[in-house]
């Protein structure tokens, strides 16, 4: 669909402002949820202002993805952003944990089609070759955020009061709101028939279990309920692949997964969850055990490794833009993930803070070469009538990786803190500080633990980029095309078959 250079120049603002309300929304409440939890006087419910959000706004993707297909992006874009907003001013006015945790739920659900239903809409209205360079810009609020957000939050709830960070999303996201209503055009949807509500039920249970299955591992007293959430999980996403093979229009198409594009599309997208997404929490917390730095310092290598994925974000985008050839990002970036996460694995304890800075960076360069590209990729293998679904089902192997590898690795770092914690010192309250207070003997047996948790976390790490790498030499040698419609140089992909 063209649209006047004014138009679409306020098209992708609208879009970009929207995502970075989205993704901003959850880095600064990060900061904010001791506080909020204190006050209303809830601290052992404090984990689901956070877990609430993110089950929601997993679940919902596909059913949105859909959506945007069969009723148009715009629409449900729209509904998005009016019920995000209308949800924010819910949360600050919150009196009471549930009310809190209610709100958060549908925000986390409106959330889900803030990023998907851009990226839809990016891809409805530009050609395959565009969409990078535009889909890059998009996702640069992803890592803008993550590098403001818990400094905004800190701020805000330290000068204005915990509602604020809630309620500041109303005025950025009301200015938000008129001018997607005055850019983003009206899309025909381009799908009829009977909306696959069995599939919809089945996957919303299945990875509401799956979610809260790896959110319970490693809390002993919640065994018998983990285990029940993984069994549920396990028959409920069953059924749903029963139920896609059968219904006449399925919820999520498993077809499209017999495309090589598609389907290496779609692995490669999951390493930014599974690979990346999954440590970046962990690290400040390694760097001040094993490299004994304060916490202001710690966060300088998260700071490095978020940076390193933004310029090569927009720059992938610019240059695949250029030219339309982009297996090679893919290829090198997963090859650069792999290594900088090798050479966290080897390197000693004790080595300078510049050496797993520069290491990180280097995993962030190698991510941020394929995080949004790849999404473009994929959008432009399937027709223009589902672009919403494959947009939601790479959004969403992307997510459910980071949330069950979060898990995992949260897990793994309890347990062997547990295990291998120096006599005399209770795994339980080993934080930082009480760390730094102990004689530089204990200090040192802690950083060895540590290093010994974290090694092999970043070795199974690399091992996923390079499961990365398989994928991007397995992606045909296609160049995106300039043709609006349904999308690869059929000339370069008959040669790459």
């Amino acid at each position: 669909m063209q649209l006047s250079p004014l138009r679409f120049r306020l098209l992708v603002i609208s879009l970009l402002v929207v995502s970075f309300l989205g993704a901003l929304d959850n880095t600064v409440v990060s900061t904010a949820i001791a506080t909020v939890a204190g006050q209303l006087g809830a601290l052992e419910h404090m984990s689901w202002i956070v877990v609430g959000y993110t089950l929601a706004s997993t679940a919902l993707l596909p059913v949105l993805g859909k959506l945007g297909d069969r009723i148009g992006p715009r629409a449900v874009f729209l509904a998005s952003v009016a019920v995000f907003i209308l949800s924010s001013v819910a949360c600050g006015f919150a009196n009471g944990i549930v009310w809190l945790i209610v709100a958060r739920v549908v925000q986390g659900m409106s959330s889900a089609g803030l990023q998907l239903m851009s990226q839809t809409i990016i891809a409805e209205t530009t050609t395959p070759r565009q969409r990078p360079k535009y889909l890059s810009i998009i996702g640069a609020a992803f890592p803008v955020a993550i590098l403001i957000g818990p400094v905004l939050g800190g701020i805000i709830t330290d000068y204005w009061g915990w509602p604020w960070v809630f309620w500041i999303n109303a005025p950025v996201g009301i200015v938000a709101f008129v001018l997607a209503i005055i850019a983003v055009p009206h899309i025909q949807p381009g799908r009829s028939g009977r909306f696959d509500l069995a599939g919809a039920v089945a996957l919303t249970v299945g990875l509401v279990a799956l979610v809260l299955a790896v959110t319970g591992i490693g809390d002993r007293s919640q065994t018998v309920a983990t285990v029940v959430a993984f069994a549920v999980a396990v028959v409920a996403l069953a059924a749903f692949f029963v139920i896609e093979l059968r219904v006449a229009e399925p919820l999520v198409s498993l077809a499209h997964f017999r495309d090589r594009t598609v389907a290496t599309g779609t692995a490669i997208s999951a390493i930014v969850g599974i690979g990346l997404f999954s440590i970046t929490s962990y690290l400040p917390t390694y760097f001040q055990m094993a490299y004994r730095t304060t916490a202001t310092v710690s966060g300088l290598v998260p700071i490095a490794t978020v940076f390193g994925m933004l310029v090569s974000n927009l720059a992938t985008g610019w240059l695949v833009s250029r030219t339309g050839h982009y297996r090679v990002y893919p290829l090198v970036g997963t090859t650069l993930g792999a290594v900088g996460l090798g050479a966290m694995a080897l390197l000693p304890v004790g080595a300078p803070l510049w050496a797993p800075t520069i290491a990180m960076a280097v995993v962030g360069l190698g991510t941020g070469a394929f995080m949004s590209l790849i999404v473009a990729v994929v959008q432009s293998a399937v027709p223009r009538t589902e672009t919403g679904s494959i947009t939601a089902s790479v959004n969403l192997v992307r997510q459910v990786g980071a949330t069950v590898a979060t898990a995992l690795i949260g897990g793994i770092i309890g347990a062997g803190v547990v295990a291998l914690a120096p006599g005399g010192l209770d795994p339980a309250t080993l934080t930082p500080a009480a760390v730094h207070a102990q004689s530089p003997e204990v200090q040192q047996e802690i950083a060895q633990v540590y290093q010994g948790i974290f090694v092999p976390i970043f070795v199974a790490l690399a091992a996923t980029y390079v499961v990365g790498v398989v994928a991007s030499i397995l992606l045909p040698n296609s160049r995106l095309s300039d043709d609006p419609g349904p999308l690869r140089d059929a000339a370069t992909e008959s040669i790459a078959a």
